[in-house]
C-alpha cells in the first residue's frame, strides 16, 4: 500500500468508523456468534500473496463486527465501562503513524515528556497531592497496560524496598494483604511473584470495607507468628460493590508499622475525583496522606482508549531501584538510569540539568518497550477539558441515581448495598416471597441473571457478596439516556415477573422451586 491507496482507504475507514457508532443503538449489545465461528470462516493458513484492501476492509466488517460485543453500546451495563471517543481513536491513529518503542528519551523525546507532563495533569484534576507529580522529582507518574500491571509493580516496588530495608527476611516469610472484595489482581501478584497472600475479611455491616481494627489484628497475628507483611492492596471502588476500604483508618494503624507500603487501587472510581464533590467520601484526603502508591484506569470511565491505567508512586526511587536493569546500550547522557553521570555531577557540582534529568519509563514498569499512548491522554483532556469530564461522570451518577431509585421504589427488588457513584447491586428479592431464605434467593436470582444473559439488548453482570448472589448495573457508555435506563429497568422487571409469577404457580411453598422457565432470545 502506497500513501495515495493509504489515503484513499483511511478516509473509508473513518466514514465506517462513523457509521458504526451512529448505528449502535440499533445493533444488539452482545455478539450472537458461537465459539470458533471466525476459525470456521478464515482460511486455514495466511495467503502466499498480498490482497487487494478492500477486501481486506470488507472482510473486517464481515468478519469481525459480528464477533464483538458493543461496550460502547448505550444498554451496555457491564463489568465496568471501557471508553471509546473520536478524539481517542485520532490520536491512536497518529500514535500508530509514527511507530517507536519509547524505552527511553532518546528513542523518541515526545513520548517521554508528554507522558511526564500529561501525568501530571490528570494528577492535578484529580486533586492528588504534589508529592505524585513527575515536577517534583521525587514521586511521579507512568502509563501502566491494566490495573493488574499497576499493582504487580507497586509490589515489586514494596518488595524490594523491604528487602533492602530488612536483608535477612527470607523471602518466603514475607506477606501481601488483600480483602475478600479485592479484585483477583491481588491473587494475581502473589501467584507471579511466588508470595504468600492473607486476604482480611470484610462484612456486609461495613458496606463491604475494610477497616482499620481488622488490619490491626491480622497485623499483630502475622507479626508474632515471624511472618512480614510488606503491602497491602486498598480498594476505592471494588468491583463486586463500589467499596471503598476505610483508608483513615487505615492509616492510624500503619502509622505503626512504616514498613507497610500502602497501595491503593481505584481502578474504577478513582476517575470520580476529577469531581471534588467527591473526594472526601471516596478517601482522597487519606490518599493523599498516606498511600506509596495509587492506580485509576482512565480507559474505565475516563473517556481514553484501553490501555490507559494511571500509576502514581510518592516515592519514584523506589521503583527504580526494584526495576532498572540498564546495560550499556541502553545508556544516554540524558536518562535517569545514568547513576554514574549523576554521581559525578554530585562530585564536581556539574548541573543536574545537564546530566541524568530525563526519566526512563522503562524502569517504571516491567517491559522496555512503550506504546505512545500519552498521545490519547493529551488529546481527550485538551479537547474535552475539566468540565467536559466532570459533566461525563456527574451525568452518570444522575443516571444511576435515577435506576436507584426504581429499585427502592419497586416491591420486586431491592438494593444489596448502598449505590456506589455508577454503580447499583441489587437482587430479586419480593416481597410476595418473603418467606424465602438466602439459598432461594440465590437460586432465584441465578435464573433471573441467566434471562438477562440470554439476551441480545441488554448487558449486565453478577457477583457474589458474602454468599449472596446479586447483579451489577453499571452506568458509562456515553450515548447512555436517561430512556436508556428506564427501557433496562423495565425489560428486567419483566423478566423478574416471570420467574416469581412461576414460584408463585408451584404452590409458593418453600423449596418446592425446581426448574428454571427458559428465557428467550431478543
Amino acid at each position: 500500500m502506497d500513501a495515495e491507496q493509504f489515503r484513499k482507504a483511511g478516509y473509508q475507514a473513518i466514514d465506517r468508523i462513523c457509521d458504526y457508532h451512529y448505528s449502535l443503538r440499533d445493533r444488539p449489545v452482545s455478539s450472537q456468534v458461537e465459539p470458533g465461528y471466525l476459525r470456521k470462516a478464515l482460511p486455514s493458513s495466511a495467503p502466499t500473496e498480498g490482497q487487494d484492501f478492500q477486501l481486506i476492509a470488507d472482510d473486517y466488517q464481515k468478519y469481525i463486527i459480528p464477533g464483538l460485543t458493543h461496550w460502547q453500546h448505550p444498554s451496555f451495563f457491564a463489568y465496568f465501562p471501557t471508553s471509546s471517543t473520536f478524539e481517542g481513536i485520532l490520536a491512536e491513529l497518529y500514535a500508530s503513524s509514527t511507530s517507536n518503542p519509547g524505552f527511553n528519551w532518546s528513542a523518541s523525546p515526545a513520548c517521554t515528556e508528554l507522558e511526564a507532563v500529561v501525568m501530571d495533569w490528570t494528577a492535578q484534576i484529580l486533586g492528588l497531592n504534589k508529592a505524585f507529580l513527575n515536577i517534583s522529582e521525587v514521586g511521579g507518574g507512568v502509563i501502566q497496560t491494566s490495573a493488574s500491571d499497576s499493582v504487580l509493580v507497586a509490589t515489586v516496588a514494596a518488595r524490594s524496598r523491604y528487602i533492602r530495608e530488612h536483608p535477612h527476611v527470607a523471602m518466603e516469610d514475607l506477606v501481601l494483604y488483600i480483602t475478600t472484595q479485592t479484585h483477583s489482581l491481588g491473587k494475581k501478584a502473589g501467584l507471579v511473584l511466588g508470595l504468600k497472600v492473607r486476604t482480611l475479611e470484610v462484612t456486609a455491616q461495613d458496606n463491604f470495607a475494610l477497616r482499620g481494627d481488622t488490619l490491626k489484628v491480622a497485623l499483630e497475628e502475622d507479626v508474632n507468628a515471624g511472618f512480614h507483611p510488606f503491602i497491602l492492596i486498598g480498594t476505592v471502588g471494588t468491583t463486586s460493590s463500589g467499596a471503598v476500604d476505610r483508608l483513615d483508618e487505615i492509616a492510624d494503624v500503619a502509622k505503626h508499622y512504616p514498613f507497610l507500603w500502602l497501595h491503593v487501587d481505584a481502578a474504577w472510581a478513582g476517575v470520580a475525583f476529577v469531581c471534588p464533590e467527591y473526594r472526601e467520601a471516596y478517601q482522597l484526603p487519606a490518599i493523599n496522606n498516606y498511600a506509596d502508591s495509587f492506580c485509576t484506569n482512565f480507559h474505565k470511565w475516563g473517556l481514553i482508549h484501553v490501555d490507559g491505567s494511571c500509576l502514581w508512586v510518592r516515592h519514584r526511587r523506589h521503583l527504580t531501584d526494584a526495576l532498572d536493569v540498564t546495560p550499556e546500550f541502553l545508556r544516554s547522557k540524558h536518562g535517569d538510569a545514568s547513576t554514574f553521570l549523576f554521581l559525578l555531577s554530585r562530585l564536581y557540582q556539574y548541573s543536574r540539568m545537564c546530566i541524568g534529568t530525563a526519566i526512563d519509563y522503562r524502569n517504571w514498569h516491567l517491559g522496555v518497550g512503550r506504546r505512545f499512548r500519552s498521545l490519547k491522554f493529551w488529546f481527550a483532556l485538551r479537547a474535552r477539558g475539566v468540565n467536559g469530564f466532570q459533566k461525563y461522570i456527574t451525568d452518570c451518577i444522575r443516571l444511576n441515581a435515577r435506576f436507584a431509585q426504581r429499585i427502592y421504589e419497586s416491591d420486586l427488588f431491592s438494593v444489596v448495598t448502598k449505590p456506589s457513584l455508577a454503580m447499583t447491586v441489587f437482587r430479586i428479592a419480593p416481597k410476595s416471597l418473603a418467606y424465602l431464605e438466602t439459598s432461594e434467593l440465590n437460586a432465584l436470582n441465578r435464573a433471573f441473571h441467566a434471562r438477562l444473559a440470554a439476551r441480545s439488548d441488554i448487558a449486565i453482570t453478577q457477583t457474589d457478596l458474602n454468599g449472596v448472589f446479586c447483579v451489577r448495573m453499571v452506568i458509562g457508555a456515553e450515548q447512555t439516556v436517561e430512556s436508556d435506563i428506564e427501557q433496562a429497568f423495565a425489560l428486567m422487571k419483566d423478566e423478574a415477573m416471570v420467574l416469581v409469577r412461576n414460584w408463585d404457580g408451584i404452590g409458593g411453598r418453600r423449596g418446592r422451586k425446581t426448574g428454571v422457565v427458559p428465557s428467550h432470545s431478543h
